[in-house]
C-alpha cells in the first residue's frame, strides 16, 4: 500500500483509533463459518485472561508493511500458527499495551522504545485459549532489524498491507476440531494460511484503514 509520507500515516491513524472502531461489524468477515457467537463473549463462571498484541506497521519499499510471527509447532492451542506478536499480560505490565511492547521485544527483538503507540483495535475474544485479546497499534519509522526469539518464533513474516486487499490471496479452508467442522476464511501470507482470531484483527485494521481515505493510502 502506496503513502505520502510515514508521518502523515501515522497522525491520520492516530486520530482515527481515537473514533469509533469497526469492531465486530469488520472482526466478523473474517471469523470461522459457521460463526459461533460465543466467540465474542468470554464465559462467566471462567474469567478470560488478559493478553495484549501488537500490529506494527513499518516503510518497506515504498509500502506499508507489518510483521506477522510464524510459532513453532508445539503442543497447544496456537502451535503452528501465524501470528501478530504478543502474549498474556505479566504482572509487572502497566497495563495491556506494555504487554504488547514488551512481547514484542521478548519475539521478535524490536525495542520498545522504537515504536511509536498509535492506539487500539477492538479487543477480541479467543475462544480455544479462553484469552481477550487487546491489539495496539504501534509503528516504527523504518524497517527494523528482527531477531527472533528461537523458542517462540519459528519465522518472522514481512507482509506489505497491500498482500491482505488481494482477493487472489484469500480463501475458506474446511477445518476439522475432533467433531466439529469449521469453514475457516484465511489470508495466504506466503504459502501460511493467517486465520481464527488474527485474521478478524487484520480485518478491522484493513476497515481502519480504508477510513483513513485514499489520499493518503491507496491499494
Amino acid at each position: 500500500m502506496r503513502f505520502s509520507n510515514i508521518e502523515t500515516v501515522a497522525n491520520e491513524l492516530r486520530f482515527r483509533l481515537g473514533l469509533p472502531l469497526p469492531g465486530r461489524d469488520a472482526q466478523i468477515r473474517m471469523a470461522p463459518i459457521p460463526v459461533d457467537e460465543s466467540r465474542f463473549n468470554e464465559m462467566v463462571n471462567r474469567p478470560a485472561k488478559p493478553g495484549g498484541v501488537m500490529v506494527l506497521l513499518y516503510p518497506k519499499n515504498g509500502e506499508l508493511y507489518l510483521p506477522l510471527m510464524k510459532r513453532p509447532g508445539y503442543i497447544g492451542a496456537h502451535g503452528g500458527q501465524v501470528s501478530f506478536p504478543g502474549g498474556k499480560s505479566e504482572k509487572h505490565d502497566l497495563n495491556l499495551v506494555d504487554t504488547a511492547l514488551r512481547e514484542t521485544e521478548e519475539e521478535i527483538g524490536v525495542k520498545s522504545t522504537e515504536i511509536s503507540v498509535l492506539g487500539q483495535l477492538s479487543e477480541l475474544f479467543i475462544t480455544a485459549s479462553n484469552f481477550k485479546v487487546s491489539p495496539t497499534v504501534g509503528i516504527i519509522d523504518h524497517a527494523p532489524l528482527f531477531i527472533p526469539d528461537p523458542y517462540e518464533v519459528e519465522a518472522v513474516l514481512e507482509v506489505p498491507i497491500s498482500q491482505f486487499y488481494n482477493l487472489e490471496k484469500r480463501g475458506v479452508e474446511e477445518m476439522r476440531f475432533g467433531k466439529y467442522v469449521i469453514h475457516s476464511p484465511y489470508f495466504n501470507v506466503d504459502g501460511h494460511l493467517v486465520w481464527g482470531a488474527t485474521a478478524m484483527m487484520l480485518s478491522e485494521l484493513l476497515a481502519v484503514m480504508d477510513d483513513i481515505g485514499e489520499g493518503i493510502m491507496r491499494p
